[in-house]
């Protein structure tokens, strides 16, 4: 089998492709043969050295990815759910830059109707990350004001549709105007262009009195304005940092991210009493030890996708040898939706 396998951490010459024996399905595994693999930001911090989780639970040398969609090619002892000639996406911890990875049953789905198997494969990681952040981090009254930064994006794209299906009045945020046209197909109620609008301005005439929730996974740029912008009880969901890198080189610009590290605001406990407001963050790599809230996710999406309020989000795909330009088009900033990678 093909997979790719990072040494150690710098640009995209590191993405090398390597050639392993195929892997065996053990007890409770998928073996699938994939077709399709999702790309996320993640992938960029795994491959920049940044990424916790990937320190300590894998180190050097790596392979990347978090979402595979395919053909099941055998199962181990004890799968029930799938055989042989299946079509499923999976999700795993690290390892689906391949063109071939075992998955435990319990995180793999048959292929979602209506998805194409490169729209299934940019499916999981989004959609998990959102649901996660949106029904097991916050309770929000019904028809909730939110907020929803880099809403093109594929977490973003994710967090609109749920909180569409859920009825709350959803705010958008982009950083392009050729962006506009696909996220108003998915119909947040307003899209702020904070290209062209004064972003905090326009968040304030579309919800004088605050927001229930805002989602940020900028950092330091809009992390301080996020905070204020919230009403009495309302909560900032952080899950990235994505302002800490630059967007050209495909290198950490190492002065950039130590600077973005010391603007980045603290939240000391008194004030948010005082203000009666909270911050909450997460890293869905860190949450595969808790199968309560991955079963969770699982059958929240399930309802959903059976009740048909979960679109498939539109994937911009590259051919697997083409990977470092997937990941230069993603740290461009300029991407819609999710990029996919193409196994032939």
């Amino acid at each position: 089998m093909k997979k790719i396998s990072i040494p150690s951490a710098g640009s995209y010459d590191k993405l090398r492709f390597i050639q392993v024996p195929d892997p065996q399905p053990a007890q409770e595994e998928v073996l699938i043969s994939v077709k399709a693999i999702g790309v996320n930001f993640a992938d960029v911090c795994v491959r920049l050295g940044v990424y916790q989780s990937a320190k300590e639970y894998v180190g050097w040398p790596i392979t990347p990815g978090f979402e595979a969609a395919g053909l099941v090619e055998s199962v181990g002892p004890g799968v029930s759910r799938f055989k042989p000639g299946d079509t499923v996406v999976g999700f795993s911890l690290f390892n689906a830059y391949a063109d071939k990875i075992c998955i435990r049953e319990n995180h793999v789905l048959p292929l979602p109707q209506g998805f194409t198997l490169e729209q299934a494969a940019g499916f999981p990681a989004v959609f998990f990350t959102a649901y996660h952040a949106l029904f097991q981090n916050v309770v929000l009254p019904p028809k909730a004001k939110v907020l929803i930064h880099s809403a093109a994006g594929g977490v973003g794209t994710a967090l609109v549709q749920l909180c569409q299906a859920a009825g709350y009045f959803t705010v958008a945020v982009i950083g392009a105007a050729h962006k506009h046209q696909y996220l108003q197909s998915f119909g947040p109620e307003v899209i702020i262009d904070k290209s062209q609008q004064d972003l905090w301005q326009s968040a304030e005439q579309a919800c004088p009195g605050g927001y229930d929730a805002i989602f940020d996974a900028n950092g330091y740029t809009t992390l301080k304005q996020s905070y204020r912008h919230l009403r009495p009880t309302g909560k900032l969901v952080a899950y990235g940092t994505h302002a800490l890198f630059s967007r050209q080189g495909g290198k950490l610009n190492y002065i950039k991210a130590a600077l973005a590290l010391l603007r980045t605001p603290r939240f000391a406990p008194l004030d948010l009493i005082s203000h009666n407001r909270s911050v909450t963050g997460f890293n869905l790599s860190f949450l595969f030890g808790r199968e309560d809230l991955i079963d969770g996710c699982i059958q929240g999406l399930t309802d959903r996708l059976q009740a048909g309020q979960i679109r498939p989000i539109p994937v911009t795909t590259f051919d697997f040898e083409q990977v470092a330009e997937a990941h230069r088009l993603l740290e461009s900033g300029n991407s819609v939706g999710k990029i996919v990678l193409t196994v032939q």
